[in-house]
């Protein structure tokens, strides 16, 4: 597996259909009967935890405060759970919108009980661990997933938080009733986390009366989006705590305006972001008519896919990182400048140019032809088994399902999506219920249709969406903040080499480059669906906090 050192990227915007979409969680868990009944407050209030001690419950409507306990490492790990929404509202009173989400704290052991914060360094105090310390120090972090239009519940319930849907150690689903169990790599050992499910997804909706476009827009969904965040640190007290924000999929477009929104607007400096599958320019993965630079950018991640089922050649099939560098290398050197040429390219380069295409992606040499050497990531998924007649996934390559129409030139459905959707659905709107206490007879729109039409703004409109500038931005006024950037091998929806070429091109220099980390995985866009992936983001999270930690 490649891993390079800590550097900048970027990526943008997509198809004007859904990046990601999010589900709900899974598990049909009993609550623990230690549970303290819900608490509906709708002014400032506190209230008594089990242990006696009070808490701050915030000017938020709905609140369902419940705890629990999940292992981590070994040790056990006491946490409060809110389920609740924040009243928007502008500055004469006016509610504009409720926004729904769950955040979970972690609470402080006796000390004689402390267990030290995995594979994190000791605080100022030897012995102490993070919950222990001033709340000030204690790291906090804003999670929401993409779309746009899907709610945080694939951050929630597959990766980030206490529990997560139960999946074979390869990632895939098993057969229903689907469950959830407690995640031994939650995130919540390292920081209190916070999902954002935002307007219009989720159980989060504009109030009566409101106009669609002042939430469902690039530009819209970051001030909401930061206003929400600016509202929960001033009603929990958290302004001075270490800050993180965390995005997957369209969620990391969100998440790069957002850094440079939250600075300027409201001086709030983020520690550290977690981009998962990334697109912060959008050039780099549409392809159209006037645009051969996806092309290039998707056959590393065709060659992956097209590895992964054992389809290449024998000198290919042995080693997946050597290989794929290999692709980026010729489809940078040779591949990109060969579709430059267009029609003055001469006959025996073009020869040349179809025969490395068939031997990195595993598709016929005349199909390569006749799509004039641009591949389209539906016809290679079409095309790939065709003689199994099986399609390959969008956002997992590595799933695989029938093709119910093989005279098609696209694919009918992504196996990918289909296959987890219930898992999570189900099981959040059971979770959410039996054990955090909250009630709501809204449907939780995992993956909502009413934020259509998107506004794209200016950019969207004349061209390509790119919030890289803003993450370049950021990144150079507050030079501290690191960036860890996740993808994965068998994601076609945000290809990794798509991801290298943007963040190539911050021009950050080597200084402010080292604040920003791209690692890589065997998995697809949901990198933490196989067990070794959800491991290796753990990780990989925990690293960041460590190197963006001021105490």
């Amino acid at each position: 597996m490649r891993n390079t050192p800590w550097l900048v990227r970027s990526t943008g915007m997509c198809l004007a259909a859904l990046l990601f979409w999010s589900v709900p969680w899974a598990s049909a868990d009993q609550a623990p009967s230690s549970a303290p009944e819900s608490v509906h407050p709708t002014e400032c209030s506190s209230a008594e935890t089990g242990n006696g001690k009070a808490f701050w419950q915030g000017k938020v409507e709905k609140a369902s405060v419940t705890q629990h306990s999940v292992t981590v490492a070994g040790h056990s790990i006491d946490y409060r759970a809110t389920a609740a929404e924040m009243p928007m509202t502008d500055e004469e009173g006016e509610l504009k919108a409720t926004v729904f989400f769950v955040a979970y704290e972690r609470l402080a052991p006796p000390e004689a009980e402390a267990a030290p914060l995995q594979n994190q360094p000791s605080t100022p105090d030897e012995g102490q661990t993070l919950a222990q310390v001033d709340p000030a120090k204690r790291p906090l972090m804003f999670l929401f997933n993409g779309g746009p239009g899907a709610a945080s519940v694939w951050l929630h319930l597959g990766a980030a938080g206490p529990r997560r849907v139960d999946l074979e150690a390869n990632g895939f689903p098993p057969k229903p009733p689907f469950r959830l169990i407690d995640n031994p790599h939650t995130w919540l050992d390292a920081c209190d986390l916070v999902f954002i499910d935002p307007v219009g997804t989720g159980y989060s909706r504009p109030a009566e009366g409101q106009e669609r476009s002042d939430f469902y827009g690039v530009q819209q969904d970051i001030e909401w989006v930061a206003e929400f965040i600016r509202l929960y640190i001033t009603t929990y007290k958290r302004w001075v705590s270490p800050l993180y924000v965390s995005g997957e999929s369209y969620g990391t477009t969100r998440a790069a305006g957002l850094s440079e929104h939250l600075f300027e607007r409201h001086g709030i400096a983020l520690n550290g972001i977690v981009l998962v599958s990334s697109v912060l320019d959008f050039r780099t993965i549409v392809p159209t008519g006037n645009n051969d630079l996806p092309y290039v950018l998707f056959l590393p991640t065709y060659t992956a896919i097209a590895w992964y089922h054992g389809r290449l050649s024998p000198d290919l099939q042995h080693d997946l990182d050597a290989t794929t560098r290999e692709v980026q290398q010729w489809a940078r050197e040779v591949y990109n400048v060969a579709l430059a040429k267009g029609d003055t390219l001469p006959p025996d380069e073009r020869a040349e140019v179809v025969r490395q295409l068939a031997r990195y992606t595993a598709l016929p040499p005349e199909l390569i032809d006749r799509a004039e050497l641009r591949i389209e990531p539906g016809t290679f998924r079409k095309h790939l088994l065709a003689d199994r007649r099986q399609v390959v996934g969008r956002f997992d390559g590595r799933v695989t399902g029938k093709d119910p129409d093989p005279l098609n030139d696209k694919p009918d459905y992504d196996p990918s999506l289909t296959t987890y959707f219930a898992a999570y659905s189900s099981t959040f709107n059971d979770y959410v219920r039996r054990t955090l206490k909250y009630e709501s007879t809204l449907p939780y729109e995992v993956l909502s249709r009413m934020v259509w039409p998107w506004d794209y703004g200016t950019d969207g409109q004349q061209g390509y969406l790119n919030v890289a500038d803003a993450l370049r931005n950021t990144i150079i006024q507050n030079p501290t903040m690191q960036v860890l950037v996740t993808s994965g091998y068998y994601d076609l929806a945000t290809p990794f080499a798509a991801t290298d070429h943007t963040i190539d091109r911050l021009l950050l220099g080597d200084d402010l480059r080292r604040n920003i980390r791209h690692t890589y995985y065997e998995a697809g866009h949901m990198l933490y669906h196989p067990a070794a992936g959800l491991s290796q983001l753990k990780a990989e999270v925990i690293a960041l906090i460590k190197s963006a930690k001021t105490f």
